[in-house]
């Protein structure tokens, strides 16, 4: 699958979960899913949790959170050169 054919599958409405990006048709927020995958969830343990959603659903998220880091920084500390 494509990023964009990925992205497609996000959605941010202002109606719903105020706003934050969701996994589309869904009220699960992305960060939820990449949350679960950072502390070491499968992808099967997120499917298994949320039946309703597909492989590519988590994909998507991922793509997502790749997109934001291509524009955006996380506060982390700076790593000094010595």
């Amino acid at each position: 699958m494509t990023p964009e054919t990925l992205l497609s599958r996000i959605s941010i409405n202002p109606k719903i979960c105020f706003g934050r990006p969701c996994i589309r048709g869904h009220r699960i927020w992305v960060s939820l899913i990449l949350d679960f995958l950072a502390s070491g969830m499968s992808f099967e343990e997120v499917l298994a949790e949320y039946p309703s959603l597909e492989r590519e659903d988590i994909l998507a998220c991922i793509a997502y959170g790749a997109e934001l880091a291509r524009d955006c920084y996380a506060r982390i500390p700076l790593e000094m050169q010595q």
